[in-house]
């Protein structure tokens, strides 16, 4: 026979499960607003691609956030529908991190960039590498199978360095003052921050999908 004392507790785990199970599903149906959960950029930026929903992630491969978002990230891309384009544009706030910009264009002319992409902030968040030189970078790189000296060909390249120039100055036109960053149609702005956090960003970025469709992708 289960003695009071036990019944109690049972009961008072169960209603503080409710609770908290009511508190996730009310977090996730409440209502999503303008100006508390996405913002509008004052000037809407231009497509490069019409008649699709674009999404791009201003991030940077240093950013705890953007690694801890990653996961949820990731799971929204594999369901995300045909008409939904996706881009990373990585951001460097200072000149000492431009090198990561680079990583980031060297990899993807490389068609190593979905390879590496995860593998690289799993490096600098769990491993402590900081990979701010040239020389840790291209070690880096070749320990996973890359060559090294193509590699650096490219990293070195006038596009991949024109690439990474212009990352920066796509962020500054966006207004990005921290990452990561959610652009959606050249115009929406949202972030886990902005949201709240990170399961609401994603459903205000799903949100944002069906509202530029019904906007005819406007």
């Amino acid at each position: 026979m289960m003695s009071l004392s036990k019944r109690m507790f049972l009961s008072f785990t169960t209603a503080i499960l409710a609770i908290a199970v009511s508190g996730m599903a009310s977090a996730q149906n409440s209502k999503i607003e303008e100006g508390f959960d996405y913002r509008i950029l004052p000037v809407a930026q231009p497509l490069d691609t019409k008649g699709k929903v674009e999404v791009i992630e201003f991030f940077w491969y240093g950013c705890p956030h953007c690694y801890d978002f990653e996961p949820e990230l990731n799971a929204w891309l594999k369901r995300k529908p045909n008409d939904v384009v996706f881009r990373k544009v990585p951001v460097a706030f200072r000149d000492d991190l431009m090198p990561h910009s680079q990583l980031f264009y060297a990899l993807e002319s490389m068609g190593k960039g979905d390879a590496l992409n995860d593998k690289v902030m799993f490096a600098m968040h769990k491993e402590n590498k900081r990979l701010m030189t040239e020389n840790e970078i291209a070690d880096w790189v070749a320990s996973q199978g890359v060559d090294r000296n193509a590699f650096l060909a490219t990293y070195r390249s006038f596009a991949v360095v024109s690439k990474a120039r212009a990352a920066r100055q796509m962020a500054e036109a966006y207004r990005i003052d921290g990452v990561p960053t959610i652009v959606m149609q050249g115009r929406y702005m949202t972030s886990p921050s902005i949201a709240g956090n990170k399961a609401k960003a994603i459903s205000v970025m799903e949100f944002l999908e069906q509202k530029i469709r019904k906007d005819k992708y406007k």
